[in-house]
């Protein structure tokens, strides 16, 4: 069993800061994000699926920009471009294939 409040959290991009679970073939990455922080537009080999727990997030995947609330999920195929701002502060859950050797420590 896995405690989730004891992970170790570091801030990955400002504004953003995860907790995560790494398995052999995924990672699971827990965020608290604030009111107005930006993700920059980027792209990953990872297959990723992101879903809003709480708050509101505007979330762009190639061309296409929606706004994700409570139980909304996106698939994030692989280089594809994405990037969001969180429109209020929100929590996310995002699952990514495979593991993201840059979110261990």
């Amino acid at each position: 069993m896995i405690e989730i409040t004891t992970l170790p959290e570091k801030e990955i991009v400002k504004g953003f800061v995860g907790k995560f679970i790494h398995t052999d073939t995924i990672t699971l990455g827990y965020w608290d994000v604030e009111e107005g922080a930006t993700l920059p537009l980027h792209s990953h080999f990872h297959e990723q699926i992101t879903t809003v727990i709480e708050g509101k997030f505007e979330l762009t995947i190639g061309d296409e920009t929606k706004i994700y609330e409570n139980g909304l999920v996106a698939v994030i195929p692989p280089n594809v471009v994405h990037g969001g701002k969180a429109l209020t502060d929100c929590k996310l859950l995002d699952v990514f294939s495979p593991v993201r050797e840059d979110y261990k420590f």
